[in-house]
């Protein structure tokens, strides 16, 4: 692991050394040594635009070091050259970290671009981005418009049952402050019906459900 690590951070140094090696193949006569040395030279050059470091981005992520994801997110220097699956990857996780450190319009104009870069190889994930879009208009107090998003989120389809749990729960939040408390009720019925698991989620029930046994009607 380390030496792939190695080689994706040094990747441009690499291809440097591979070309001087294919130079002086080609000096000395090995010429089939020099095309497959410039042959891997341009491999590793496809490789860097194409992919450039987001392997290093989603481990660091896994792992929880927000620190060591941007900066390995941030030596990507040419995002509109990623190969389109990578590419919508590239945006989410700029979006996610952009908002972990409430850089909010940064990861708003993030997750808008992630939208517009559709692949049919990591599947439908338009549901996903529109909830992200949401809570990050949310964060922003534009209520109106994270409304808007937060439905059109739940018509494209959010895949997992916690996700949606949460989007119900902010949809209930806001209807309850438009005077809509049935609708509010309504959103917050599925969102309990959904059963989440996360602590963060389970408070939410709580306390929303006893505010709401305060509403009338």
């Amino acid at each position: 692991m380390k030496i792939l690590r190695f080689y994706i951070l040094y990747r441009l140094p690499i291809i440097a050394v591979l070309i001087v090696l294919g130079v002086l193949s080609h000096v000395y006569d090995d010429a089939i040594l020099a095309w497959i040395l410039y042959s891997l030279a341009f491999i590793s050059l496809l490789l860097y635009f194409m992919m450039g470091t987001m392997r290093l981005v989603q481990e660091a992520v896994s792992e929880g070091d927000v620190d060591t994801a941007m900066m390995y997110l941030n030596k990507i220097k040419y995002p509109r050259l990623l190969l389109k699956p990578i590419r919508a990857g590239y945006y989410m996780l700029q979006s996610n970290l952009s908002l972990a450190s409430n850089d909010l319009s940064t990861a708003e104009d993030s997750i808008r671009k992630s939208l517009k870069t559709k692949s049919s190889i990591v599947g439908d994930v338009k549901g996903t981005n529109l909830m992200q879009l949401g809570f990050i208009q949310l964060k922003k107090g534009n209520s109106k418009e994270a409304r808007a998003t937060l439905l059109e989120a739940v018509k494209a389809g959010i895949p997992d049952k916690e996700s949606l749990a949460a989007v119900y729960l902010q949809l209930s939040s806001i209807e309850i402050q438009r005077n809509q408390n049935k609708v509010g009720k309504e959103y917050f019925r599925r969102a309990k019906a959904l059963k989440p698991k996360s602590p963060e989620l389970v408070e939410q029930v709580k306390t929303m459900e006893k505010h709401i046994a305060r509403i009338p009607g």
